[in-house]
């Protein structure tokens, strides 16, 4: 058997993220077919690449000297396939997941005027699926704070890039949970609550609430935040698939929800709350089909598009600037911080 770019790019992404199970689920194959693909590459170049244990994958003696080579003929032809892919001129089709406002698109038209961009809204796990199998090239994907599950590594700040693997991932921000009130609630003017702050309120009688649906992605997040605060859970009038659905609840019926500050609508009051959860949005891109260059572009675009997206979240903004910890990812686009 010849070794060909798929063998590289399958030893490179089991040793990228660690093990075989979570190599199967970046490259989208069953782990069995991975592990008998593994086998005749291991055959192949005369030895084992990789030691197996229960924690995992390290590489043998043989696997250090190779992976390394792979890695780098795997950076190489995605290089060579991002470049061709921007002189062709197609677009570039991004996706969000909740909701994609039409001036997303237009700041990142603008950043890439050279280039058609075209945005499209989807869950998390379909925007994956999409960005793995070809039909985006990226997406902005939220996640509930936690061990990865996406399979996608690098960082753009860093020395890694995702290169090396089918899929590349980069933190755009973290994201505080707040509370989400009816116009005029008297705790909108008390400030911020922490998680015992939450909790009383939560289990205040007559409190109702909308949640997200039990597969929702920050559907774990309310849980672990309501669910221990007595009956609360029981006074759900509704489950719901986005933020914004969730706002027009608030805003139109008078119930509570939890929500990402950029997930709220005009005509809700929102309320901080302090030292509890935060949430990844985060980009996903397949290296494939974005240059380096391109992926600069459009992680600093986006962070700016959130930057100036959080100045229209009444006193979203002025939390970030008393919070530069908080906002790492950001720090480029932040003022001076302001005396908490």
């Amino acid at each position: 058997m010849e070794l060909e770019l798929r063998h590289a790019r399958i030893v490179v992404t089991i040793s990228t993220t660690g093990s075989i199970s979570a190599g199967a689920q970046e490259l989208g194959l069953p782990q069995p077919s991975l592990t008998a693909q593994l086998r005749r590459i291991e055959r192949a170049v005369g030895g084992d690449l990789f030691v197996r244990s229960r924690s995992g994958v390290s590489p043998t003696e043989l696997g250090s000297r190779l992976v390394p080579r792979l890695a780098d003929l795997v950076r190489r032809a995605d290089e060579v396939m991002a470049e061709a892919v921007a002189a062709t001129g197609g677009p570039l089709c991004l996706g969000s997941t909740e909701w994609t406002p039409p001036t997303l698109r237009e700041a990142l038209q603008a950043a890439l005027p050279d280039t058609a961009v075209q945005t499209r809204t989807l869950d998390p796990a379909a925007a994956l699926h999409a960005v793995r199998h070809g039909t985006l090239a990226a997406a902005l994907v939220s996640r509930a704070p936690g061990p990865p599950g996406d399979g996608a590594r690098g960082d753009v700040d860093g020395d890694g890039d995702g290169s090396g693997s089918a899929l590349g991932r980069t933190l755009i921000v973290r994201e505080p949970v707040w509370l989400a009130v009816p116009p005029g609630h008297p705790l909108a003017a008390d400030g911020p609550v922490d998680a015992a702050g939450l909790a009383r309120f939560a289990g205040r009688p007559g409190t109702a609430w909308v949640r997200s649906a039990p597969d929702h992605w920050f559907a774990p997040v309310e849980r672990r935040l309501l669910d221990g605060s007595g009956p609360a859970a029981g006074r759900v009038l509704h489950h719901v698939n986005s933020h914004q659905e969730a706002m027009h609840w608030v805003r139109d019926h008078g119930v509570a929800a939890l929500t990402t500050p950029s997930g709220a609508l005009p005509g809700v009051d929102l309320v901080p709350v302090a030292g509890t959860e935060r949430v990844e949005l985060a980009l996903v891109w397949r290296a494939s089909a974005v240059s380096r260059e391109t992926l600069r572009t459009l992680v600093d675009t986006l962070r700016a598009y959130y930057c100036a997206y959080a100045r229209t979240r009444p006193g979203y903004w002025e939390w970030i600037r008393r919070h530069p910890a908080d906002f790492r990812e950001l720090r480029r686009h932040l003022p001076e911080p302001v005396d908490a």
